[in-house]
């Protein structure tokens, strides 16, 4: 959109399921689809919301064609250029060594070593992320729990 700033942010797999799959605070991570942000995320996001679609269906959430739905949405999202994906092998060094220095879950810190290298904000549902994000200074654009700052 002509005249209209882009910002970068890091989309995380909590806020991608959401926008694929009703859940609670889906129609907030939705209308962040309204803003003008460019979406990056590691290649580690279709894996991790195709991973959480399947324990959507093995719980009887959702069934296997939406969760196929879902996932073809993200794919297609990334296809379109909605979402960029970032090798992981460019960041899973420094996720590690956040992980370590942090006691938080390697695939998690992929990331937010992917916002502080691109020093964008992080896009997240996971209230604990988003903690440890604001604790080393990165943006934070938090649905529901993760929303709510210290």
């Amino acid at each position: 959109m002509p005249g209209v700033e882009t910002s970068s942010s890091v989309l995380d797999a909590s806020i991608a399921v959401k926008w694929v799959i009703e859940e609670p605070e889906s129609e907030a991570a939705t209308a962040l689809l309204r803003r003008p942000v460019a979406w990056i995320a590691p290649r580690l996001l279709l894996v991790e919301a195709a991973s959480a679609l399947r324990r959507k269906v093995a719980n009887g959430d959702v069934r296997a064609s939406t969760a196929t739905a879902g996932l073809s949405a993200l794919l297609a999202a990334v296809e379109q250029g909605t979402i960029r994906l970032v090798e992981d092998e460019r960041l899973v060094a420094d996720a590690l060594s956040l992980a370590i220095e942090s006691g938080h879950k390697v695939p998690d810190c992929m990331y937010l070593a992917l916002a502080e290298r691109e020093g964008c904000a992080l896009t997240t549902g996971d209230a604990r992320l988003a903690q440890l994000a604001r604790s080393r200074g990165t943006a934070v654009i938090g649905i529901g729990a993760a929303g709510v700052s210290p």
